[in-house]
């Protein structure tokens, strides 16, 4: 399994699955999320919207799916992060219950490349600096159970978000 770092649009990477730091209505919204939607189409939405009559949204650290639209993958894997709430109501371990479930869901589905956005480091305000700690530890722990990932993307969208994955990768 190898681990690729990118400064880019996650909406303009070509793989099996994207990843969407979703909210939990599962109807878009801002940042990452509404860059998906809105490149991605009106199927994007279209499928969210059955899961969310099923099952009333996703919730904080799970993962869902839906095909990709026009966007250049097959799925779209929409996972919730937590909000930051200084780090004492279990926002490590739902974050990494976000990257943990997306690759597992990917598993299911026979991806063999996956990219990852920075996920509840936004208006989440999760400390990026520990999310991507979060987010490169878990995939690593993960690589025992990998069955069908070859290559994971992290889509960094900004300079200061690459500049902190790059040591963490060296």
């Amino acid at each position: 399994m190898k681990i690729q770092l990118l400064l880019s649009d996650i909406t303009t990477v070509t793989c099996d699955a994207i990843v969407n730091a979703a909210n939990n209505s599962l109807m878009g919204g801002g940042g990452v999320d509404g860059a998906i939607h809105f490149k991605g189409g009106p199927a994007i939405l279209e499928e969210c919207k059955i899961i969310v009559q099923r099952q009333g949204g996703c919730a904080t650290g799970q993962a869902v799916y839906t095909g990709a639209g026009k966007l250049p993958a097959k799925y779209v894997i929409h996972t919730v992060g937590p909000v930051w709430h200084g780090g004492n109501q279990n926002e490590a371990a739902l974050l990494q219950s976000c990257y943990r479930q997306s690759l597992l869901l990917a598993n299911e589905l026979g991806a063999t490349t996956i990219a990852f956005p920075n996920i509840s480091t936004g208006v989440y305000n999760y400390p990026k600096s520990q999310a991507a700690q979060i987010a490169l530890q878990t995939v690593r722990n993960f690589e025992a159970e990998n069955h069908t990932l070859e290559t994971i993307f992290f889509v960094c969208y900004d300079v200061e978000n690459y500049e902190i994955y790059r040591p963490l990768l060296a």
